[in-house]
């Protein structure tokens, strides 16, 4: 499990209809201020801010197909390169994150293959890479640093 420190919360908050409303930066609107969305806002507050990982580069509740169902991740972070590189998948803080919850975000990868698997419920945060070696999740002590490093495709002509 991973230990996180949240950044000091700046957010935009307003009430509309009865319903309390919180501004996401990334989306550019406000969103209904559920208790899986204040998860999903404070961790995209750690990633950006503590993290450095560049928020242009971040897609939230990115749709994905599995077969005849459609999807949200509740966060995708794009590598420089533009390919996806890590699925996190936020859950509010009285959910446990036990196998159900995991399962969920591997089916996720099967859609949007990825190295990097993320599951947080704001007090709780596992994070595992894929192992292409041994075709298994490893399970991390920490988030991995951006920018991501991409080694260079085998086909690539090295200039010396």
């Amino acid at each position: 499990m991973i230990s996180i420190r949240f950044p000091q919360p700046d957010f935009k908050i307003t009430a509309s209809n009865g319903r309390e409303m919180i501004y996401d930066p990334y989306r550019k609107k406000y969103v209904t201020l559920t208790p899986e969305e204040w998860v999903r806002q404070n961790f995209l507050n750690y990633l950006v801010k503590s993290r450095e990982y560049p928020g242009a580069l971040l897609s939230i509740e990115k749709e994905l197909h599995l077969g005849e169902l459609r999807k949200r991740c509740d966060i995708v972070v794009y590598s420089r390169e533009a390919t996806p590189w890590m699925i996190v998948e936020c859950k509010e803080m009285g959910v446990p994150l036990k196998q159900p919850v995991l399962e969920q975000i591997v089916r996720y990868h099967m859609a949007l293959p990825v190295p990097w698997l993320v599951i947080t419920n704001g007090v709780n945060t596992w994070c595992c890479r894929l192992d292409n070696s041994a075709a298994s999740w490893v399970f991390e002590h920490d988030l991995p640093d951006y920018p991501p490093v991409v080694p260079p495709s085998p086909d690539e002509d090295t200039i010396n």
